[in-house]
């Protein structure tokens, strides 16, 4: 990893499901994680291994500790990183994740060591690259950008500090990014 991220903890584990809100369900009653934001309908534009993509997705995200933990469940059946060749989603453990605040100084460096990047994606909330590593197939790596999305992880971990297990999930809806 870049020299940044080799100094900064994780702030993200990423996994793809197939039943969303069983997982989230499971996530907090066995580990305790939340409370949850789900964001419905997410969708991603960007390009995957060359070609451009739109992927639509459902995703929670909830903390422990300093760790934001995503679950995915894609919605689409378009070539992404989360679905095999065959549209079968990639489930379990997916990737980790680093929030950055120069995506393209610390993409550069990841390309530079021989990672190979796999997917560029973005929304109105956020900017996203994930990285293959031929040294760790089978997890990605993603770098995330900016300001928005590090004031979003304090907020949440803040959040989690203080949740006293009621209301563990919050849906929001976003179909009219689409």
């Amino acid at each position: 990893m870049t020299i940044k991220a080799r100094r900064a903890a994780i702030d993200q584990i990423g996994m793809v499901t197939t039943d969303l809100d069983r997982a989230v369900a499971v996530w907090t009653d066995r580990f305790g994680v939340g409370p949850w934001v789900v964001y419905r309908q997410v969708v991603l534009n960007g390009e995957y291994r060359g070609a451009p993509t739109r992927v639509c997705m459902d995703v929670a995200l909830g903390y422990r500790g300093t760790e934001q933990i995503e679950l995915i469940a894609v919605r689409s059946d378009t070539a992404s990183p989360y679905q095999d060749a065959d549209g079968r989603a990639l489930t379990g453990l997916h990737h980790v994740a680093w929030i950055v605040d120069d995506i393209d100084a610390e993409a550069a460096a990841l390309a530079d060591q021989g990672l190979e990047p796999v997917f560029f994606a973005t929304n109105p909330a956020v900017r996203v690259i994930y990285f293959a590593d031929p040294a760790e197939p089978g997890i990605l790596f993603e770098l995330i950008s900016g300001a928005t999305a590090r004031h979003d992880h304090r907020a949440g971990m803040a959040l989690a500090a203080a949740w006293d297990g009621t209301n563990p999930v919050t849906e929001i809806d976003l179909s009219h990014w689409a």
